[in-house]
């Protein structure tokens, strides 16, 4: 499965109403290090069926990026339950987001 693109229509349902882990990604297509960290984010989606993957575009979602406190991308949020349990911003390799979770 591949990361899902998360927006206003689809986030109730989608991230707080989750019954999985939720790992999110705040990204922007200009941003180089965002770039870096898309094919790491979307082998995760792929290899791991116990967690749901999505991605938030900062430039379509301003409102979502506001709501989580982002000021700078990318930031990866990890939420359980509807709830914040893990954050960190700039590029990471995947084993320190596979940590986060």
């Amino acid at each position: 499965m591949s990361a899902m693109n998360i927006g206003k229509h689809n986030y109730n349902q989608e991230i707080l109403q989750s019954d999985k882990p939720v790992l999110l990604d705040f990204w922007a297509p200009w941003c180089g290090p965002c770039r870096m960290v898309v094919p790491i984010v979307e082998e995760i989606a792929r290899e791991r069926p116990d967690v749901k993957v999505g991605k938030i575009n900062v430039d379509e979602q301003p409102e979502l990026a506001g709501q989580f406190g982002v000021m700078s991308i990318p930031t990866l949020v990890v939420m359980k339950n509807g709830r914040i349990v893990n954050k960190a911003t700039g590029a990471r390799p995947k084993s320190a987001i596979l940590a986060m979770l």
